[in-house]
């Protein structure tokens, strides 16, 4: 449910990402997080989803604004996809 929402409020941030690299990234993080869910159980399961959300807040609240690009437009664009090493 996550991924379904993030692609569609936040999928044009992933344009120039390939496809599969996309689908490789739901497939990966669930699979993480489920099989932890089903070791340890959900409490467990929700840590790494936790953590995804700390790590959210510290990149787009400090790190990319230090480094001059909006952390919740991602502008400029350039700056952005050149930070993330995807230029045209």
């Amino acid at each position: 449910m996550i991924f379904a929402v993030g692609n569609i409020l936040f999928g044009h941030f992933e344009e120039r990402t390939p496809k599969w690299r996309r689908v490789i990234k739901v497939f990966l993080v669930t699979g993480f997080v489920g099989s932890i869910a089903w070791k340890f159980g959900a409490f467990w399961g929700l840590a790494p989803v936790g953590l995804m959300l700390v790590a959210f807040v510290i990149v787009h609240l400090w790190w990319l604004p230090s480094k001059g690009i909006n952390g919740l437009t991602g502008e400029p664009r350039d700056k952005y996809y050149a930070l993330r090493g995807r230029q045209p």
